[in-house]
């Protein structure tokens, strides 16, 4: 792993990612639901025109056309926004893509509150939880441009359904192209510690290295896990971060419930009980503001996932 002063933003890499995979042989179209420019879908369109598949504003119909090019042996990429898809067509995920295992691969940018100025209408805080509410769906939340463009390689290279999330803003680039390699079902050790173990995903995990940086400095050493693969998790890391440092912090910008936090308590709560808190989105909606300004609004910050850490910590 090498920090970088790299900023890039996460959804980059589906276009030009789809477009290497498909010059490498691999029988890729990709269904936009007429936000290509903004997923960056439209690089893939714009290399292999006669494999992309623009149907307007309408995801449920984005979700059926990829389903019905799955079934004739492509490997159907689609993408739109988090709040369209699956927002919009939840039924057709679960009974075209889900239900049948569909070789349907869905990338979806915006999520977050760091979707920033469009405000609450446009800030996706429930997908993650949805499409883990269809058991067949791989699900990942890369935490760099990197990682994201391994992930979707991995979706395109592995069969059945898949839900990637991808981010508006330019954010840190934690890997470097050459010095890692994601693995469907694996989180990564970032730092090693014995006290506490933070585990983030997405934009977060940059903020839960900062604030394992800042415990270092109260002598307290924390574990940092990046846990991109939401489905299915790494249950040997997280049961070993648990038996080996004792209390847990999880940090997402995301619904706390039915995400990473979810996922995570209900994991330890049957195999490794352990002092736990949570670090994400509590029983409410985003506002209108620059990314930055509505991670500190909200709190989910380095100095937040610190504060969290000493208090699960006082419990161990």
């Amino acid at each position: 792993m090498a920090q970088t002063a790299r900023t890039e933003a996460t959804r980059t890499a589906l276009g030009p990612t789809l477009a290497r995979l498909c010059r490498e042989g691999l029988d890729i179209v990709c269904v936009d639901a007429d936000l290509g420019y903004s997923t960056s879908a439209v690089k893939f369109g714009q290399e292999f025109p006669e494999r992309f598949f623009p149907v307007g504003v309408a995801e449920q119909n984005m979700v059926g056309v990829s389903a019905g090019l799955a079934a004739c042996g492509k490997i159907a990429f689609c993408s739109s926004f988090a709040v369209f898809a699956p927002g919009h067509c939840f039924d057709q995920l679960r009974m075209a893509v889900g239900q049948p295992r569909t070789n349907v691969k869905l990338v979806a940018s915006h999520g977050g509150v760091v979707t920033g100025e469009d405000g609450a209408s446009a800030e996706a805080l429930e997908d993650l939880a949805l499409m883990l509410s269809i058991p067949t769906f791989s699900v990942v939340f890369p935490a760099d441009v990197v990682e994201a463009d391994q992930a979707i390689e991995a979706a395109a290279r592995t069969e059945g359904p898949f839900y990637i999330r991808t981010l508006r803003p330019k954010t840190p680039v934690i890997y470097d192209d050459s010095g890692y390699r994601f693995e469907l079902g694996r989180w990564d050790r970032l730092r090693k510690g014995s006290d506490v173990t933070l585990i983030a995903c997405g934009e977060l995990v940059t903020s839960a290295l900062d604030a394992a940086e800042m415990l270092a400095g109260e002598g307290v050493q924390a574990r940092v896990l990046n846990a991109s693969s939401l489905r299915p998790i790494d249950r040997e890391t997280l049961l070993a971060a648990a038996r080996e440092t004792g209390a847990i912090v999880t940090a997402e910008d995301h619904f706390v419930h039915g995400g990473l936090g979810g996922i995570v308590a209900e994991t330890l709560a049957e195999e490794r009980p352990v002092p736990m808190a949570f670090v994400g989105m509590r029983d409410r909606y985003g506002t209108s503001g620059t990314w930055d300004e509505l991670l500190e609004y909200f709190s989910l910050t380095p100095p937040a996932i610190a504060d969290t850490a000493r208090g699960v910590l006082a419990r161990k």
